[in-house]
């Protein structure tokens, strides 16, 4: 059976290995290829595109879509100011990305979005994000400064699309942010962390459309890779 195609999304950034010394590379940790590769796809990389270039075409070579974690979103794009620890935001993959999701909807492509991804799916669709999250919760517990994930306990409602992919559910996450999605419409909340945080978005009806704030790509469960590939297959 063919494998299904999973392109993620990646930005421009300088990198430095072997010989070459801080030059402009598409990067992307190899833990996200490894899971989409576990999970039965097979993955293709998908730097910011260029303004010629169209989401649309890309995306009907593609069975499916991961929208990877990575730096802060733009707040002028949800109307905002920027807070001061709002930084590093990379205008063209803020661009790139929101066009890969509407042609997915156009195209009935199954996403799963990590991290940035879920805040961008809450932008996408005309929510907000919290910019710092201590200064929500009080804690800075879902990117501790001594560690690069920080263990989260998690709620999933059970009646829910990601209860039936986690099931049983994982009792702990590995997060790294120091933003979260304040309101999301058209997406339904279905994982929460013990502070409030809403932990995961989903879209309801048929299309498969899950956002997780935690980094399943650097833990050994595979399971919500397998889901993608699944709705892929069967799209």
């Amino acid at each position: 059976m063919t494998r299904p195609v999973i392109g993620i999304s990646t930005y421009r950034t300088h990198a430095t290995w072997s010989r070459w010394q801080g030059v402009e590379a598409a990067v992307l940790p190899a833990a996200y290829v490894d899971a989409v590769t576990a999970g039965g796809g097979t993955a293709v990389l998908i730097p910011p595109l260029h303004p010629a270039d169209s989401a649309g075409a890309l995306l009907s070579r593609l069975d499916g879509l991961v929208l990877a974690g990575g730096s802060d979103v733009n707040p002028s794009r949800y109307g905002r100011i920027a807070h001061p620890a709002t930084h590093g935001w990379h205008d063209d993959r803020d661009v790139s990305e929101l066009a890969l999701l509407d042609a997915a909807a156009d195209l009935d492509r199954p996403v799963l979005a990590i991290c940035r991804g879920m805040q961008l799916l809450a932008v996408h669709a005309g929510g907000h994000l919290h910019q710092h999250v201590p200064d929500v919760v009080g804690h800075p517990g879902h990117r501790p400064e001594n560690s690069s994930y920080g263990p989260v306990t998690i709620r999933i409602e059970p009646e829910s699309r990601l209860a039936g992919i986690l099931s049983p559910p994982p009792v702990t996450v590995p997060c790294h942010h120091h933003q979260a999605v304040a309101d999301h419409p058209r997406h339904r909340a279905t994982a929460w962390a013990a502070d409030g945080l809403p932990e995961a978005l989903e879209l309801p009806g048929d299309r498969f459309v899950v956002g997780v704030q935690w980094h399943p790509e650097v833990s050994d469960d595979r399971r919500l890779f397998a889901a993608l590939v699944a709705a892929a297959r069967s799209a």
